[in-house]
């Protein structure tokens, strides 16, 4: 009879648990802090998945730290590793990053990616290429391979690459460039680390940038005094938005302003790890206040600015997931001002958030095992 029992709660256990898993694959409700409810669907699990993109199939790519990228067929999630992938220098934050398409895509096949790279003597920093990839072939691979642009110049560490990629309703490619953990360079027209950069999609220099003054490098520049900037996204209006990590707190959502200085590492809204007090934004008006800010840290990555139409209520709202927070966050914007009106605890760390077919809300969890979800009313 004990035995009896005891093979009877051991099963009893195993369906309770195969019930939630089950539950969870195929539905879970993600409440939010302003009264909305999410339902969350997994697509399957990552080793630490970096960003996405959709490909007009409804199909999309996903990139791992380690060197990876795969297509993933959403209607039986399965996936396909893609060949052709430069060797990456994974380490800290560093390895194979963003992932976005060519606007005329379906004519070229040509996507674009960041990365981080070493040199001969350790350095290392992080790398912008572009390749053409028919997702049709049985064996998906990058066909004529380049670097676009890199990081000047490579230094020591693994962290605050960003290399966040965007390209702008005129067809300009825009570059997320962190100061790699080295504060000063933000500051430096003789280096593109901390900045915002803007180049045309083949990689050269347009000659309307604000900086044409400051030297050769400058040229490339958009804005400055930046410290991490893990997203980035254009709304509807063609206004661009970026947000940033702070140092000790202090996070950002800015309005990108062409010619504007961010004011890192002179002003923040945070101080530094050490305790060493940073004067506030407030101090100094000549930097770009941001739009937005948060203390405590939220730690965000990803963006997007929404229009789809299965949230019609959010269109012109950004989402930015939360790595520390590990949540969701809705921020309405208005015009030129921007405030986070409603946050959804997601338990886990959120890398990355795109938009996807039917509009609905896309989601990649952190680290080894990070789930695919896909978020819907």
């Amino acid at each position: 009879m004990q035995s009896f029992r005891f093979v009877s709660y051991v099963s009893l256990i195993f369906v309770l648990l195969s019930c939630n898993a089950y539950a969870w694959s195929f539905g879970n409700t993600i409440k939010g802090n302003a009264g909305s409810s999410l339902q969350a669907e997994s697509f399957g699990s990552f080793n630490e998945p970096w960003a996405m993109t959709f490909l007009p199939s409804g199909n999309l790519l996903v990139t791992e730290k380690r060197g990876s990228m795969l297509l993933v067929h959403l209607d039986d999630r399965s996936n396909v590793p893609v060949k052709g992938l430069p060797e990456v220098a994974y380490s800290g934050q560093g390895g194979l990053g963003d992932i976005i398409l060519h606007p005329q895509y379906e004519k070229n096949h040509w996507i674009y990616l960041s990365y981080a790279e070493q040199d001969g003597a350790g350095k290392r920093g992080a790398v912008v290429a572009r390749a053409r990839l028919d997702p049709a072939s049985v064996k998906p691979e990058l066909e004529d391979f380049e670097v676009i642009w890199r990081q000047q110049p490579k230094v020591t560490g693994s962290g605050h690459y960003s290399h966040r990629l965007a390209f702008s309703p005129d067809g300009y490619l825009f570059i997320t460039s962190g100061e790699r953990q080295k504060q000063a360079p933000a500051q430096s027209w003789e280096q593109n680390l901390g900045k915002v950069i803007r180049v045309y999609e083949d990689g050269s220099v347009p000659p309307d940038n604000p900086f044409q003054d400051k030297g050769e490098l400058a040229k490339s520049f958009w804005t400055l005094g930046h410290r991490n900037l893990l997203g980035i996204a254009f709304d509807k209006q063609g206004q661009l938005w970026t947000h940033e990590m702070g140092p000790r707190d202090g996070d950002e959502f800015n309005l990108i302003i062409a010619g504007d200085n961010y004011g890192w590492p002179i002003v923040s809204w945070g101080d530094q790890y050490s305790g060493i007090s940073i004067p506030d934004h407030d101090t100094r008006p000549e930097f770009h206040q941001p739009e937005a800010y948060w203390v405590p840290t939220i730690a965000p990555s990803g963006l997007i600015i929404y229009s789809g139409s299965m949230f019609p209520e959010w269109q012109g709202d950004a989402f930015i997931g939360g790595l520390r927070s590990k949540s969701l966050l809705r921020i309405k914007i208005e015009g030129e001002q921007a405030k986070e009106v409603e946050r959804f605890a997601m338990d886990k760390r959120i890398r990355e958030v795109e938009q996807g077919p039917k509009g609905a809300i896309w989601v990649l969890e952190d680290q080894n095992g990070g789930r695919l979800l896909r978020l819907t009313p």
